[in-house]
């Protein structure tokens, strides 16, 4: 994990969420949330802060990029991410 970010549930969620997205792990911010249970808002600053921008002069693990495909916005795991979902225990309760 970054040194400059600690992985809480939500991360984690987020994580196994679009590990398990068909394809190359994309998944839109609608559909993402109501997995989730959380708005799209929510969704959105939990991403941003696991993205690779800096906030506060540090900058964040670069575990998900999210893109504007068409009309809407969409989240990817990175490779980086990828690798930490990869790395995560199995999850004793799928949702």
């Amino acid at each position: 994990m970054s040194a400059g970010f600690d992985a809480d549930a939500f991360s984690i969620a987020i994580l196994r969420a679009l590990a398990e997205a068909p394809g190359e792990g994309g998944m839109s911010l609608p559909r993402l949330g109501k997995r989730l249970g959380q708005g799209a808002s929510v969704v959105m600053r939990q991403l941003t802060l696991m993205g690779d921008a800096a906030l506060g002069g540090v900058r964040g693990p670069g575990w998900v990029r999210v893109v504007q495909q068409d009309e809407r916005w969409v989240a990817h795991l990175t490779d980086a991410g990828r690798a930490v979902a990869e790395s995560l225990p199995a999850d004793d309760n799928p949702g």
